[in-house]
């Protein structure tokens, strides 16, 4: 994907303004909205119950069969019609001091369906999501709902990467005795792996003086940052080549999927320690073939504690407000969410971005104030 396609973000002025049969728009949950002008002679109801509502948000109506009944089919009807995204109070604030403007740099990105970082953060409307897009109910355990969903895998790819916001707590992913296993606190990765980690650097200071453990303990950690840009692109964004089977998608999902479809999930944040302990196996493996016994547990200790600052670095780009100097790092990371995820796959730096080819570079000047 070179670069997601983008759809103006309007004012709810903006919005307000198309309320005649030359052009008539609608939103719904008060932020996407659809140009209807061209549905009004096809509507069941009747072109007049559309202009009712012309320039208003009509998500009570589509709710309220009293009213007027609408099928879930209508829901997915009005995707065709998405044109933009109405601006929040705090957006229409920046976009009134930014009077120079134009209405095509107010961009939002429809490959995630999202216009801003922020829009991370905006509660999901369980009902209508899953209404309007028939992927999956948020209110129900995700982990069988892909299984046995049948998906296609351009449905699924598309879906899985338009996140939504569970709200607080967390989604269920198994719903059965299995969901602890499903969450991972980020403390207990700096709580069992730097212990271990340590354990590790002692028994390389057995064989090795400081300077050559330095050495080899840099090298590992240098190694680490390819390693976590490799298994980012190549693993756990292995998307286009997933076979087009509900098991690779189950798979996908389990990985890294449903980080992508809830990016706030505190308990989602960071890797289970019985799934690293199964990604790092190998490394251990490879770093003794490749190395003598002291210099290669020295290299995998660097490797370890280039994998602990990943870990808790993702968490807190996505949960904590950090000093000014990681602000581009988090909102670089952020971007891969919110404006394109086949790019910007480095999380604790843009090196190994810059070096293949896949820095996320943001053109927009709407999206420079994240």
């Amino acid at each position: 994907m070179a670069e997601a396609k983008k759809l103006p973000l309007l004012t709810k002025m903006e919005v307000a303004s198309h309320n005649t049969d030359k052009s008539v728009y609608v939103t719904l949950n008060n932020r996407f909205v659809y140009d209807v002008t061209s549905f009004l002679e096809d509507h069941p109801g009747g072109p007049e119950f559309i202009m009712e509502y012309a320039g208003k948000d009509i998500t009570e109506v589509l709710k309220n069969a009293t009213i007027h009944e609408h099928s879930e089919s209508a829901y997915e009807m009005l995707e065709e019609y998405l044109v933009a995204f109405q601006a929040t109070a705090e957006e229409e604030d920046q976009l009134i001091n930014e009077p120079g403007l134009s209405i095509e740099d107010r961009g939002f990105y429809s490959s995630t369906g999202l216009y801003s970082a922020e829009d991370l953060s905006i509660q999901t409307d369980f009902e209508n999501d899953y209404k309007a897009s028939k992927f999956l109910d948020l209110s129900k355990p995700l982990f069988t709902q892909v299984l046995f969903g049948k998906f296609t895998k351009e449905f699924y790819l598309d879906q899985v990467h338009k996140p939504r916001h569970y709200g607080q707590g967390s989604a269920p992913f198994f719903g059965n005795f299995l969901e602890p296993f499903s969450q991972t606190p980020w403390w207990v990765v700096p709580m069992i792996w730097i212990p271990a980690d340590l354990y590790g650097v002692s028994i390389a200071l057995r064989g090795l003086s400081l300077p050559v453990f330095i050495f080899f303990f840099s090298l590992g950690l240098f190694i680490w940052t390819l390693v976590e840009y490799i298994l980012h692109r190549f693993l756990f964004h292995l998307d286009y080549y997933l076979p087009d089977h509900p098991l690779a998608f189950t798979l996908h999902f389990t990985l890294h999927g449903v980080h992508h479809y809830l990016p706030m999930d505190k308990l989602r944040l960071v890797m289970p320690p019985a799934l690293f302990i199964m990604l790092a196996t190998p490394f251990y493996k490879l770093a003794h073939t490749l190395f003598p016994y002291y210099p290669a547990m020295a290299v995998f200790t660097g490797g370890i504690l280039g994998y602990i600052c990943y870990d808790c670095t993702h968490y807190f780009l996505h949960h904590v407000n950090l000093p000014t100097f990681f602000q581009e790092l988090k909102s670089y990371h952020l971007r891969h969410h919110y404006m394109n995820y086949d790019l910007g796959f480095g999380v604790t730096s843009k090196f190994w971005d810059r070096i293949f080819g896949t820095e996320l570079v943001d053109t927009s000047p709407r999206m420079k104030r994240v």
